[in-house]
């Protein structure tokens, strides 16, 4: 159970700080909610979600020693490369929806090393492969930040010269 003001992962919005903590009645049936604000919202957005909602993945935070270990994969490969563009992405899909950082964090690591291969090249990232690196990136980079008291761009450069000393 979470408190107010705490943060979570929730589901595909990222970190978000528990406002509120309610009873709210929905389709006559009582239950108590979580009020939750994503950290990366500019428009304010709120989420009211159960308390125990177990449709979507509610995490905690990742501590100190988990987040240098994850932020140290980055030193090795990733996992393998499918070159079916949809089989990849249901694959990396589903590795992202089972919440795992560790293997998050291997999704994030094979597909920036693939955009910094095509950038070589001078060629992109597949659209979906992007779309997903962004995604996922962005929520994991600030979750890793937040654990280890430096900011999301930090991570980022850290992660880049991890994969180029190791390419």
């Amino acid at each position: 159970m979470y408190n107010i003001g705490d943060l979570m992962i929730y589901s595909a919005h990222g970190i978000c700080r528990v406002d509120d903590i309610c009873e709210k009645s929905i389709s006559g049936i009582t239950r108590m909610y979580y009020v939750l604000h994503p950290l990366e919202d500019d428009h304010q957005l709120t989420i009211s979600t159960p308390i125990n909602n177990d449709k979507v993945v509610m995490l905690d935070l990742i501590q100190k020693d988990e987040a240098l270990n994850i932020l140290s994969s980055f030193k090795k490969p990733g996992i393998k490369w499918n070159d079916k563009p949809n089989v990849r992405l249901n694959l990396f899909k589903e590795i992202v929806n089972t919440g795992d950082r560790k293997e998050i964090a291997k999704v994030v690591n094979t597909l920036l090393r693939k955009k910094l291969e095509a950038e070589q090249h001078d060629k992109k990232l597949y659209e979906q492969d992007q779309k997903l690196l962004n995604a996922v990136r962005k929520i994991l980079f600030k979750e890793l930040s937040l654990s280890l008291g430096k900011s999301a761009e930090e991570i980022e450069e850290m992660v880049k010269k991890m994969i180029k000393e190791s390419s």
